[in-house]
Parts: C-alpha cells; structure tokens; sequence
C-alpha cells in the first residue's frame, strides 16, 4: 500500500498531466466580505429552527479565532430563554452548537467575540 505522501504526489503528478503543461487550473475563489479598518472578522454562522430546537452551525474562514454563542428567545412568557455556553471556533473548524425551549421559539441568533 502506498503513504498518503506518495499517494498524494501522484494524484498531484496526474492532475498536472491533465491540465496539459502544467497551467493554472480554475480554483474557485471564497467571496469577498467587504471588512472595516479595526473591524474583527467572524466565523459563518446560519442558525435555524425546528418546531422547539435551535442549531447553529459555524465555520471559522478566518486566521483568527472567534468566540460563539447561540441565544435562544422563547415565546411563551413562562418558558425563560436560554443561551449556550460560548465556544471557540478556531480557524478552519466548525462547531454546531443547540438549545431548546419547551414549545415554541420565538427567535434564535449568535453572537460573536473577539477569540
């Protein structure tokens, strides 16, 4: 069986024949976010909710890392909201983070800090 590192080199070797004399192949390109001076960048985050459960997904594009949190609001009066705890979303890692209320939620979302 062959290393991962040969493995790799021929895959490599392959691809390079394939595109004939080694030019560039189209790589796709991460949209741009247009970003503030000073301004910190954020992992991405959808959060989404289902009937009395909450899930954010984060993925941290970024060098840097970001401190996540998701809040929960419930709608009834007597069902108290509810937060996570806050999580660090190190670069190019994810997180999924969850919470629920007793019936139904009225809205959920993520916060971010500075990691």
């Amino acid at each position: 069986m062959a290393s991962p590192f040969r493995r790799t080199a021929a895959l490599l070797l392959a691809a390079w024949a394939v595109t004939g004399s080694g030019a560039a192949a189209a790589v796709p390109v991460a949209p741009h976010r247009s970003v503030r001076a000073g301004q910190p960048l954020e992992a991405e985050c959808s959060a989404r909710v289902d009937g009395s459960r909450a899930v954010a997904d984060c993925f941290n594009a970024n060098a840097t890392p970001d401190r996540v949190q998701l809040h929960v609001q419930c709608a009834r009066w007597w069902d108290p909201g509810m937060d996570t705890a806050t999580v660090t979303v190190e670069p190019a890692r994810h997180v999924s983070l969850a919470q629920r209320c007793w019936l139904e939620i009225r809205q959920a979302w993520v916060s971010h800090l500075p990691g």
